[in-house]
Parts: structure tokens; C-alpha cells; sequence
């Protein structure tokens, strides 16, 4: 089996990018957690990262919105075409392995961080509701994604579009169950791989444990 391709890193701009929005929720979690959400302010969330209320507002619509915080995205990443285009010969859970792995690279790899964030949208439900409602859109992005995978390899020859929607949108929820599995696993232990790691880790699991609940 060939060893998966390198990752390409982001360019310079984008890396001064990323560091700003992290440094932007990681102010706002730090000051939550030790003041309580309620009494932070953006004036000094940006003292606090380091920047501007207007560049805070260049990154983040709202202090709720930098709460919530990155998931990973599956829109402009050249793997999302990759998997639509591997063919049937491919699995299509192992693809979707290799496309959330590299989707979780846009995504704050910090496991205490992600610890705070957890602990703040638990205390606030109307936070949690929030990022349920973003990572729902992911969901659907998902299951797009799997359909044109699904009619590229030829499966809605066979089988009426709505009926190959249907199909798409339950592999799409295994696939996402068992991000949300790694994940979860990564966050909760002090494992020090990445969380991509973790993700391409629980793709095989997943792939052993179909392997062996369903053997001839």
C-alpha cells in the first residue's frame, strides 16, 4: 500500500492569517475562562490578541462567533475534488478518511484550547446551539460531496437520484461519526498525535471493525 501524499503547507500569507484568527479565539477563551463569557468585552479580546477591534471584526462577525471557533471545512480544499474523482475502485470510507484528516488540518489543533471551548459551550447553550448549527452545514457539505463521489462512480445508474441521496447522506453521518469519534478520543486524552492522525487512526478502526462485524 502506498504511503498517502504530503500535505501541502499554506503559504506565508495564509499562515499570518491563521495565526491571527487563533490568536483571537485563544484570547477570548483564556479571558472567558478565567472572567466568565458574560463579562468579556471585544475591546479587550483584541487588547488581548494583540490587534484592532476592527481587524477582531475582520476575522469575527461577533465575540459568540469567536467562541465557537473554526471546524473543519470541506469548501476550496482541492481533496474534496480528489475524492469526488478517485473511482469505484476506491473505498469510499477510506476516502472520506483521507478527505476529513486533511479538512481537520484548517482546524485549531490544540487540545487544551479545545478543552476550554468544550467547558464554554456547555455553560452556554445558546453557544452550543451555534456551533450544532455550523457543524450541520458541514454535515450537508459532507453529504453533497458524497453524492457526486456516488454518481461519479456510476451508482445512480442503478439507482433513482433521491435514492442515491439518501445513500450519500448515511455514509456522510458514518463518516462524520467517526470524525466526531476521533475527535473526541483526541481531546480527552494526552495522546500527542495530531488530530489529523487521530482521524486517519479511527478510519481504520472503522474499517477493521466493518471488516470483522460483517465477514462472510
Amino acid at each position: 500500500m502506498s504511503s498517502p501524499a504530503p500535505e501541502s503547507a499554506p503559504g506565508l500569507r495564509e499562515r499570518k492569517r491563521l495565526a491571527t484568527r487563533l490568536a483571537i479565539q485563544r484570547a477570548v477563551l483564556n479571558l472567558a475562562s478565567q472572567r466568565g463569557y458574560d463579562n468579556v468585552t471585544i475591546e479587550e479580546v483584541s487588547a488581548e490578541a494583540d490587534v484592532s477591534p476592527r481587524t477582531f471584526f475582520n476575522y469575527f462577525a461577533s465575540k459568540e462567533d469567536a467562541v465557537v471557533g473554526d471546524v473543519p471545512t470541506l469548501r476550496d480544499l482541492s481533496e474534496a475534488e480528489k475524492f469526488v474523482s478517485e473511482g469505484p475502485g476506491e473505498d469510499v470510507f477510506s476516502g472520506l478518511g483521507r478527505l476529513l484528516a486533511a479538512a481537520s488540518n484548517s482546524f485549531n489543533d490544540n487540545r487544551e484550547e479545545s478543552q476550554r471551548r468544550r467547558v464554554l459551550l456547555r455553560e452556554h447553550p445558546a453557544l452550543f446551539a451555534k456551533r450544532m448549527a455550523v457543524l450541520h452545514d458541514f454535515e450537508d457539505d459532507l453529504a453533497e460531496l458524497v453524492f457526486r463521489r456516488l454518481t461519479a462512480d456510476g451508482v445512480s445508474d442503478a439507482a433513482a437520484p433521491d435514492v442515491v441521496r439518501v445513500h450519500a447522506r448515511l455514509v456522510a453521518l458514518i463518516g462524520f461519526a467517526t470524525m466526531r469519534f476521533a475527535y473526541r478520543g483526541w481531546i480527552d486524552t494526552d495522546d500527542q498525535r495530531s488530530l489529523p492522525s487521530s482521524i486517519r487512526d479511527a478510519f481504520a478502526q472503522l474499517d477493521s471493525t466493518l471488516a470483522t462485524t460483517y465477514r462472510p
